[in-house]
């Protein structure tokens, strides 16, 4: 099953792909912040002029919020503990007014409800938004008649639901959309759009603690001729077999990307270029004995390199393909080291 991710973070996902940041998702939080702050704004000054001193303070703290959400998401692009904080706060916030200033601001209970929905997991908004229910049921029924305030919360309990249905349903559609961005539909393993984003985000924490990771590019000897003997769809299977084999044998924190027809990068994470090293020559020999073609011997060649500092993904990427064609030329079914 599909791990649940909040709206907020199925667009953190999406803005990963190269060039999205010139796209209107690249503005999405600082657009959807201002209009949040924007519209609590006016009710600030007109209570900080009617000396309300109390629910002012409360709602200047929510457009702070909101304004900070917005700028913080959108430079760091950590996305998770500030949403869960805005939701928090635009939940209290809409609950302490309504029991400060009475049931009459009942009406924040639909913006904060849908909030949570962006915010927030599914199953953790419904959660927050229960208990919203709960909490603000006391006063809705104590200060309105039975008709109304059963109308207030059968509309805030419809809302509740029909966020839930778009949350839900937006979830499994995120979810398709990154993995026909991000995956090679022959073999599973991520295409070059991931090894990208991947790449820039070792580079980023290889910057920031100096953790070592290494990258493995592999490549099939002489495919061309098995598919020319065998048949393009021998071929498919073979590819999917060697990503099975090296799937078995790398960690659950390392990564798979296709990045060519029969070229592969393993992205080791965390290891250093002789840890990386050994786990190529072990890729190398899984892969030569096993008889994925019958009387047809199947080989690899791999070239390592690990990062340095200051080093590009570019850079990175074609010393370790020097390494690989090295490895070709000095007799294929071999691994090199990259200088």
């Amino acid at each position: 099953m599909a791990r649940q991710k909040s709206a907020i973070e199925s667009w953190h996902e999406m803005t990963q792909v190269p060039t999205s940041r010139e796209t209107l998702t690249g503005y999405l939080p600082l657009i959807l912040s201002a209009a949040g702050a924007l519209g609590v704004a006016p009710f600030v000054v007109v209570r900080w002029m009617d000396g309300d001193w109390v629910v002012a303070a409360i709602d200047t703290v929510i457009v702070t919020g909101l304004v900070s959400l917005g700028v913080y998401i959108y430079y760091t692009r950590r996305v998770r503990g500030a949403s869960i904080a805005i939701a928090l706060l635009a939940i209290m916030g809409a609950l302490i007014t309504i029991y400060m200033r009475g049931v009459e601001q009942v009406y924040w209970a639909f913006p904060a409800v849908m909030a949570c929905f962006y915010l927030l997991k599914p199953f953790e908004a419904v959660i927050l938004a229960l208990t919203f229910n709960v909490l603000i049921t006391p006063v809705v029924f104590q200060n309105l008649e039975t008709f109304t305030a059963g109308t207030v919360a059968v509309t805030i309990f419809v809302t509740t639901a029909f966020a839930f249905a778009f949350n839900f349903i937006n979830n499994r559609q995120q979810e398709k959309l990154l993995r026909l961005a991000t995956k090679d539909p022959l073999t599973g393993a991520g295409n070059r759009r991931a090894l990208q984003v991947k790449l820039a985000e070792v580079i980023g924490s290889f910057e920031r603690s100096g953790l070592p990771t290494s990258i493995i590019v592999l490549d099939l000897d002489h495919f061309k001729k098995v598919n020319d003997i065998h048949g393009h769809a021998v071929g498919d299977q073979i590819l999917c077999e060697v990503v099975g084999i090296v799937n078995l044998r790398t960690r659950l924190n390392d990564s798979l990307f296709r990045i060519g027809g029969e070229e592969f990068v393993v992205v080791a994470d965390g290891q250093c270029l002789g840890d990386a090293c050994h786990l190529a020559e072990q890729l190398r020999t899984l892969v030569e004995v096993n008889e994925l073609v019958p009387n047809s011997a199947v080989t690899i060649s791999l070239g390592v390199a690990e990062i340095r500092g200051g080093e590009s993904a570019q850079s990175w990427l074609s010393r370790a393909d020097d390494a690989l064609y090295r490895a070709k030329r000095e007799g294929r079914n071999v691994m090199r080291k990259a200088s």
